[in-house]
């Protein structure tokens, strides 16, 4: 006999496509097919007294279960349907006395139905019911007296009607299964909880209480065999949160803490919301301290995924606290009231936690000792073995993708100082000395690591002169953060978060003394390499350019020093074999030795010359000539 999901399934299916008007025609037509089918129509005249339903007929066929129900459903769907047609009537004046008077009418003739159901039902040796459905029958008679005090508006006794009716499905909700769960819980999450709010905010009841509390103060459980039974099977289902272990979002039971500490400062959770959401990131934080401490050898992307639950589960907290702070807002209540002043305590306090996991999640991107240290990662090793069997070759990694981890890094740092530059605006941190001074120290901290990083890229690009002006600067803010943090706070190792060890600092500030010291003396050396390039520049570029055209200087000529000016007297070259008049009386290599010709000697070869310069010249390129 589900008799929760059968009216639930019926007004999903009408409401899907339609209105409670809609609904209530489709009801009208299935309590007529359900009547001619048990052949309980009545014929004759339109006013006839209709046959009693007994326990018997329900043992015998559960159809006459159904029957009552839509009888029921009936008359509640035509009093929501006036109500929302008034509702939505922007000509009408409202709802008037005899629509509201109709409208507790129908709601009476529902709720008639459904008592007499559950009195059929409590008959279980005629009936053959079980107690799960008495209850189910219980809670749907109870929420229709529930919307009766609505309407009337007596909350008081709209409350004690809700609450029962939150107990029986509460308690059906965590002894059924899966998918009977989700209807109980949708229905108490769109009905019955909205309800028993503006109700209880009609009795001027404080918004910060849960649910719980409200059922635990207006339920009346004197002589009540339903309540009775219901808290024998479950007995800690009304207790307040915080008086026992509640389930988190994922389902793990955890304790709801009462208060939260800031500072110097504690203050109470009165928002139940606030509560449960602080659990969850309890829970949260113990299973990512487990999983760290269990898994040491994983790389630091599985590592930081890991963070991703408690995030969330802030960030929850957040929220439910930002909800908790609108809510009063919209109600009127000054800043200065102590509900609001608690709640922006624990405001402040949740985005402080939020920061802090964001900031540990980064430190471990970044790796060793919050990215100090930068070692070399070896590249990917062939999947395929090489042809002729030798040992695959893992090349080095490039300088491109050093860049590249170095540029991530360098947005983590800026993404952690973004992070620390945002809680100087929560509200009392401006006013808390100690507390700015602290954050200021952690800044200097990691802008140092931030310099140790754009260095190391610099480095790689070849300049050395900016990378030792950037450790430089990096080495006086970690100075400065030491300073600060030596006589600091000494937390214990753990799961990274926003907290900064001396021992860190310390370690970092040696690091990049030592860089300082080399790359002084690398920029020195680089100096002296420059001017002894300059000198040499200097002694080539002495010689005019005119001595020089067998070079071609790569960094251009030099237009002042064409030629030498003004001129100096030196030995100039000439051509001596065709213009020297000594050419017949000097020995060169090669050539034989010969006296002086005389001039007879002279004309005597002059004339040989020409007559063997006559046979050999021909007139024609064929021998005969013209």
């Amino acid at each position: 006999m589900d008799i929760t999901r059968f009216i639930v399934t019926q007004r999903d299916k009408a409401l899907l496509v339609g209105d409670y008007g809609l609904y209530r025609k489709q009801l009208s037509r299935r309590l007529l097919v359900v009547r001619k089918k048990l052949k309980y129509s009545t014929k004759g005249r339109k006013y006839t007294t209709p046959i009693p339903v007994t326990a018997e007929d329900i043992a015998s066929n559960h159809e006459f279960i159904h029957l009552l129900l839509l009888t029921a459903e009936r008359a509640w769907a035509l009093a929501m349907h006036m109500k929302s047609t008034y509702a939505t009537d922007s000509s009408a004046q409202g709802t008037t006395g005899s629509t509201k008077r109709h409208i507790v009418s129908k709601l009476q003739k529902a709720s008639i139905y459904a008592a007499r159901l559950v009195n059929l039902l409590q008959e279980k040796d005629k009936s053959g019911a079980s107690t799960e459905s008495i209850i189910e029958a219980r809670a749907y008679q109870q929420s229709l007296q529930g919307a009766i005090k609505f309407e009337k508006k007596d909350w008081e006794h709209c409350l004690q009607s809700y609450s029962e009716t939150w107990l029986l499905y509460t308690a059906l909700a965590r002894s059924a299964s899966t998918k009977q769960d989700d209807v109980f819980k949708d229905l108490l999450a769109s009905t019955i909880d909205p309800s028993m709010r503006y109700a209880a905010y009609q009795l001027k009841l404080p918004r910060t209480i849960s649910i719980e509390t409200v059922v635990a103060r207006y339920l009346q459980q004197a002589d009540n065999p339903y309540v009775a039974e219901v808290l024998k099977s479950i007995p800690n289902l009304m207790q307040e949160p915080g008086a026992t272990a509640k389930n988190t979002a994922t389902g793990e039971s955890t304790d709801v803490p009462k208060a939260i500490t800031w500072r110097s400062r504690k203050v109470n959770l009165e928002d139940a919301a606030t509560a449960q959401a602080l659990a969850s990131v309890s829970a949260a934080e113990g299973k990512l301290t487990t999983f760290l401490a269990a898994n040491l050898e994983l790389d630091r992307r599985a590592k930081a995924a890991a963070f991703d639950g408690v995030l969330i589960s802030s960030q929850d907290a957040v929220d439910a606290v930002k909800t908790a702070i609108d809510e009063l807002t919209a109600e009127g209540v000054a800043q200065g009231d102590p509900r609001m002043q608690s709640l922006q305590i624990t405001r402040t306090a949740v985005n402080y936690n939020l920061v802090e996991w964001r900031v540990g999640r980064n430190r471990v991107l970044c790796g060793d000792q919050d990215g100090a240290t930068f070692e070399t990662e070896s590249g990917k090793k062939p999947r395929k073995p090489q042809a002729d069997g030798k040992p695959p070759v893992v090349h080095e990694e490039s300088t491109g993708r050093k860049l590249t981890r170095l540029k991530d890094r360098v947005a983590l740092y800026d993404s952690t100082l973004q992070s620390l530059d945002s809680v100087q605006e929560f509200p009392g941190v401006a006013a808390d000395r100690a507390f700015v001074s602290e954050l200021e120290a952690k800044k200097a901290y990691f802008s140092s690591l931030r310099c140790l990083t754009l260095a190391r890229s610099h480095t790689l690009h070849g300049n050395r002169r900016n990378s030792l002006a950037l450790l430089a600067r990096a080495a006086e803010l970690s100075a400065r953060s030491m300073s600060s943090l030596r006589a600091g706070e000494s937390t214990t190792e753990g799961v990274p978060k926003l907290e900064v060890q001396p021992a860190q600092v310390q370690s970092l500030q040696d690091l990049l003394e030592r860089s300082v010291l080399q790359f002084r003396a690398l920029v020195e050396l680089d100096d002296l390499n420059s001017a002894a390039a300059k000198d040499k520049d200097k002694t080539v570029k002495a010689v005019p350019m005119i001595e020089r055209m067998n070079e071609y200087p790569p960094e251009g000529v030099d237009l002042k020093n064409l030629v030498t000016y003004p001129p100096k007297l030196q030995p100039v070259p000439v051509k001596p074999i065709f213009l020297d008049v000594a050419w017949n009386y000097i020995e060169y290599p090669g050539r034989p030795k010969k006296g002086a010709l005389g001039a007879s000697d002279w004309k005597a070869e002059e004339a040989a010359s020409k007559t063997e310069g006559k046979k050999e010249a021909k007139k024609s390129w064929f021998g005969f000539g013209r």
